[in-house]
């Protein structure tokens, strides 16, 4: 074991988990499912309102990595990611002698990701209704071919972590999974796990209809989820993702077994997270890109030196709170970085640490999150704070929930409880610039999509990639394509020239 006296950090960072979907959040159908989870939850502090930065990928991550919201290095979708030359916590702890290693899909940076998602994004305020992606249906398959990948980046976290315990400097390792992303598959062992019989349907299985928010019905429809989910389709996605989260479960097992067993768990912070969420049926939706809670809620949990045991933090946190956290942890100080070799001045979060350990409250009661990618048709912002949830839909309504009577977030009291909406757009427009924001993704939005469209069309490809994109683009059979029409290159044109 290493004479190292300063702490180490094991971050251990799930891919789509709804952060509400586990043993210790009381779900009941996971209360056997989840115990490696669990134990993190008895041996640590739960932070049972956390949201992500971005319901969806990259720009989470992206967020998550630089300390700064997405709009703040234009991480506006799934493609534009970090630039080579922005810094991370990657960088920061190897420059204060940490051993550090980011093992599994990092998924941060600039243009990793599919033309659908570039497409898909910069037409979004366009409204065009078709389809953008197509899922394939779910199945339990043979526990050999599920999720192989996951386990292998597992081993090879835990042969790092016995490479790094004979060096004499503290480490920090980033393990990422694939799970719990879609595809819905599992196997028949971890759908065993699962109380069935405490599986909850959602409300709301419906076709779209006129009382829909603008910003609802075009993603149902940009999703393929139009027409109303049958329930027991429904129960099957919800068994086998929560089996999938049970998957996950054991290789976070794992990972704590060989702490143990390197006697490692006295001087090590554990964190467990997600980058964002899934719908699984809530809204008649799959996927994520929403603010409702299945997208947005994420799970948060960290255990170590000092982290007060069994504690539950409810006031709302986000991703964007983590990289200071882990510069407390490790005593690192920020001050050292900031404004030097393209270092912000400012990290946009707040640390956990104060609540890990029971010394302080949070100075900030609310989160934020926000997002301007595909499948949404406007700037889309998310205030928490206390049981009440605010979505500012720029050139839409307005929509106020409150989770503690209405957890399926079923109806918008935002016309009804106006001084709530007002008081928490206040919060939201005195700390975030919404509307300009917005307005500068959207003007990227055009400018990108003018530029490959004028490229598309001088290469006689335009037509057939509008097609083949607003048709579904993967998983596509020869009777899902449908044509670029007239009238759908009318609302483009209505829509440049606006």
């Amino acid at each position: 074991m290493s004479s190292n006296t300063r702490p180490n950090i094991v971050f251990i960072h799930a891919e789509s988990m709804d952060g509400r979907k586990m043993g210790c959040m009381g779900h009941p159908a996971m209360k056997n499912a989840t115990p490696n989870m669990d134990r993190l939850a008895n041996e640590g502090t739960m932070f049972s309102n956390a949201y992500t930065n971005c319901p969806v990928c990259n720009p989470s991550r992206a967020s998550m990595w630089s300390g700064k919201y997405p709009n703040y290095y234009d991480c506006w979708n799934n493609h534009e990611g970090l630039r080579d030359h922005i810094p991370t916590f990657q960088n920061t702890f190897e420059s204060a002698g940490y051993q550090m290693a980011a093992i599994g899909p990092i998924d941060y940076a600039y243009g990793k990701h599919s033309i659908r998602d570039r497409v898909g994004s910069w037409t979004r305020s366009a409204y065009i209704q078709r389809p953008i992606n197509k899922s394939p249906l779910p199945q339990v398959v043979d526990s050999k071919t599920v999720h192989q990948r996951d386990q292998e980046r597992t081993d090879e976290a835990i042969s790092w972590l016995h490479d790094a315990v004979k060096q004499e400097t503290p480490f920090m390792l980033y393990l990422t999974t694939g799970l719990v992303h879609p595809a819905f598959v599992s196997d028949p062992k971890h759908m065993a796990m699962i109380d069935d019989s405490q599986i909850d349907i959602p409300p709301g299985l419906k076709p779209l209809d006129d009382s829909d928010h603008p910003a609802d019905a075009y993603m149902r429809i940009t999703k393929s989820c139009k027409y109303p989910f049958p329930e027991n389709l429904v129960r099957e996605i919800r068994h086998i993702y929560f089996a999938m989260i049970a998957e996950l479960d054991e290789l976070v097992g794992q990972v704590l077994r060989a702490l143990d067993e390197l006697g490692l768990k006295d001087n090590t912070y554990v964190i467990f997270s997600s980058d964002h969420g899934e719908m699984a049926g809530e809204q008649n939706q799959i996927l994520k890109r929403s603010m409702y809670e299945p997208s947005s809620h994420v799970a948060l949990i960290a255990r170590g030196p000092g982290v007060q045991k069994g504690a539950t933090v409810e006031t709302p946190v986000s991703l964007i709170d983590l990289y200071p956290t882990f510069l407390d942890m490790a005593g690192i100080s920020y001050a050292d970085f900031a404004g030097q070799n393209h270092y912000p001045d400012t990290l946009d979060g707040e640390s956990l640490l104060p609540q890990l350990t029971g010394k302080a409250e949070r100075q900030r009661d609310w989160a934020f999150c926000e997002y301007h990618g595909d499948r949404c048709c406007t700037g889309t912002f998310l205030l928490r704070r206390g049981d009440w949830k605010y979505i500012k839909n720029m050139g839409y309504d307005s929509q106020l929930f409150n989770l503690a009577q209405d957890p399926w977030e079923t109806t918008n009291l935002a016309s009804e409880n106006t001084d709530v909406a007002n008081e928490l757009d206040r919060i939201l427009t005195d700390n975030f610039d919404c509307e300009g924001i917005d307005n500068r993704a959207k003007q990227y939005d055009r400018e990108n999509f003018t530029r490959w469209r004028t490229e598309q069309k001088a290469d006689g490809t335009y037509e057939e990639m509008m097609s083949t994109i607003y048709s579904g683009f993967s998983r596509l059979n020869i009777e899902d394509m449908i044509p670029w029409t007239q009238e759908d290159e009318a609302i483009i044109e209505n829509w440049l020239a606006s």
